[in-house]
């Protein structure tokens, strides 16, 4: 069974080693958390600027303010998810070494940090406009709850999926100052994606899971996953293309550019076996291709 990390060494020993612990409780050492978390936002403020050549300097900034929001949020997120399953950790082969389920960091000193993490995010929200701030905060309920979701929903996915996508909502608002249906629109298309990819990823813990009795896609759809996730990716993409037709300039270039995050996606059910750790492992982490791919189809 995979290690909950696989930490970059040439960072880690250039760290104190006090600190390392907490490097891990927030998984600096597994940045693929952080990309997924701002791809919505950045797909967002690329669309509703019309494509990067349009985009004015305070949209670059937001996309850099948004950067440091996915890090800062990313490391709260696991925090608080740590907090609540410190216990059940301790029974999965792949989450037993985290600090907290280990005890090399206290639920008190895990609690400080989060305030910290919090009120760091709480001051750069307010860098935002009135509504951007309202809607960022209207997130903390989800960011609070999901730790819980895998206890008492099979669909556990779908609610982190309503949790990491909500960037495209609060993107579009820096950018635009309201809500379109081309944010929805991202949104449903962010939504949809978490779903395909976290259960590719809840698919490494599944029988751990059945044993401490969490729920997951991954258990629910059993070896029909790869249908699930087929459609989910499908429909995610179906939705991205659509924000797209409906938000900016045309372009000769648009089926062209679809066609390189379908590839990514035919390329993941074709190399994903379901019952190897590894391979969910390694197909899940190659969304950060996918978010870039969709990226570039809002850029251009």
């Amino acid at each position: 069974m995979l290690p909950d990390t696989h930490p970059l060494q040439f960072v880690i020993k250039k760290i104190p080693e006090s600190w390392r612990p907490y490097i891990r409780l927030i998984r600096l050492d597994r940045p693929i958390g952080i990309w997924l978390l701002l791809f919505p936002c950045w797909w967002a403020v690329v669309l509703a600027s019309d494509g990067i050549v349009n985009m004015p300097a305070e949209a670059w900034k937001d996309m850099a303010k948004f950067a440091v929001g996915a890090i800062l949020m990313r490391s709260a997120g696991c925090i608080i998810n740590d907090l609540w399953d410190r216990q059940l950790d301790a029974s999965v082969e792949r989450t037993k070494s985290r600090p907290l389920a280990t005890g090399e960091i206290g639920v008190i000193n895990a609690q400080k940090f989060l305030i910290v993490l919090l009120v760091l995010s709480l001051a750069l929200l307010l860098t935002f406009s009135l509504r951007t701030i309202g809607l960022g905060i209207l997130s903390l309920p989800l960011v609070a709850i999901y730790p819980k979701m895998k206890r008492i929903t099979w669909l556990p996915q779908l609610f982190l999926g309503f949790t990491f996508s909500w960037g495209a909502l609060l993107g579009w608002v820096a950018t635009t100052g309201h809500l379109g249906s081309e944010a929805f629109q991202l949104y449903a298309g962010g939504v949809l994606w978490t779903l395909g990819y976290d259960t590719i990823y809840a698919h490494q813990d599944k029988n751990d899971d059945a044993l401490v009795g969490i729920k997951s896609t991954a258990r629910l759809f059993g070896n029909k996953s790869r249908v699930f996730v087929t459609l989910s990716y499908v429909a995610s993409l179906i939705f991205l293309i659509v924000a797209r037709y409906n938000s900016a300039s045309p372009s000769i270039l648009t089926p062209l550019l679809a066609s390189f995050p379908l590839a990514q996606v035919v390329w993941q059910m074709k190399t994903w076996d379901i019952n190897d750790p590894e391979s969910c492992l390694r197909v899940f982490k190659s969304n950060t291709l996918y978010g870039w791919l969709v990226l570039l189809l809002m850029a251009i």
